[in-house]
């Protein structure tokens, strides 16, 4: 009934569905029955109705209920160092910045590092077969500084954090120095941060990996469904158009670059997650729609952006529009339209 990454991309050629991504599929299946939709009809006529805020804040729950779960999980097995990956627009962000909320309340001390401040020095970065730079590779990274630094943390060292300047593309001291007590838990969010090779010196025991998807959970009817890769684009146009300065002709442009990065370098190593969460919205799209259609009207239509911008906006036409004032602060669908009550 459901869309995903793991059906359309990690798990084609004849391979099976894993278990953790069924596992994650059914119980999105009793989501839809406690939300009590699963076409966009029926979310139409919620809206129509006056019942769509129910519709929300019942959804909100069960996100928050099941990152809730992942923090329990986390402080009975005493893990701490959270890896958490995922695809572009799977809402990785803003999964790390709730689960930190939930692992707070079990009382325990979250704190973050970005992965991307151990970027090697630009001029070090692998290119890829066009001679371009491929920031997208486990190569770009100072792989070896970054388990020392992992390492040095849980063992309760002081550690000077990096910074990379993405403007001169140069590793700089950053100041910042970091030491963990026993209650803290180390999170760190990264397209590669399932990937055993990122932390092949950290002892296992140490890693809780934690894979977010975006598995669209609502249909077009009870025959077609909608591409989870859609969801995430229309949630990249948002974003980029508000946070990035870029162009829906622009998003669409790099779409299939970010797919082929997908394919390479976060799928094959979703199974390897000891839990799974889902961030997809059963209403999102009806919240996009009012914010994405001017963006993709934008795109010169006879061109491949046109015509992928023509499609997305008949996906669309089917959505009754939410007003986004709906919408709670802490939501994962404020990451890409703001005014979150978090900072990014």
């Amino acid at each position: 009934m459901i869309t995903t990454e793991g059906i359309t991309s990690a798990h084609a050629g004849g391979r099976a569905l894993s278990r953790k991504l069924h596992l994650l599929m059914c119980e999105n299946r009793r989501w839809q029955e406690i939300v009590g939709l699963t076409t966009v009809a029926e979310l139409n006529t919620a809206v129509r109705e006056g019942y769509a805020s129910e519709v929300i804040l019942v959804t909100e729950a069960l996100q928050e209920r099941k990152l809730a779960k992942v923090a329990s999980e986390i402080k009975q097995l005493g893990t701490r160092l959270v890896m958490l990956a995922g695809p572009s627009s799977s809402g990785k962000t803003t999964t790390a910045k709730r689960l930190a909320v939930q692992l707070s309340a079990e009382g325990l001390w979250p704190v973050s590092i970005s992965m991307d401040d151990y970027f090697l020095d630009r001029e070090l970065t692998p290119r890829d077969e066009k001679g371009e730079y491929d920031f997208e590779c486990l190569g770009a990274l100072n792989v070896p500084l970054f388990n020392e630094h992992l390492n040095a943390l849980l063992a309760g060292e002081t550690v000077e954090l990096p910074k990379y300047d993405f403007h001169t593309g140069k590793n700089i001291p950053s100041g910042r120095k970091l030491q963990l007590t026993p209650e803290h838990v180390l999170i760190v969010e990264g397209i590669h941060a399932l990937n055993p090779d990122l932390t092949r010196d950290v002892p296992e025991e140490c890693k809780f990996l934690l894979y977010v998807s975006a598995l669209t959970t609502i249909q077009l009817d009870s025959e077609r469904r909608i591409s989870t890769s859609d969801n995430r684009l229309l949630r990249r146009i948002v974003r980029d158009s508000k946070f990035r300065n870029y162009s829906a002709t622009e998003t669409i442009h790099r779409w299939p670059s970010v797919r082929a990065g997908e394919e390479k370098w976060i799928f094959p190593f979703q199974d390897n997650a000891d839990m799974m969460v889902n961030s997809a919205l059963i209403y999102e799209l009806a919240v996009f729609r009012p914010h994405v259609e001017p963006l993709l009207r934008q795109v010169p239509p006879d061109t491949y952006e046109g015509s992928e911008a023509r499609r997305l906006l008949q996906l669309l036409e089917g959505f009754e529009p939410i007003p986004d004032k709906q919408i709670p602060l802490t939501s994962l669908v404020r990451e890409f339209l703001g005014g979150s009550t978090f900072d990014y």
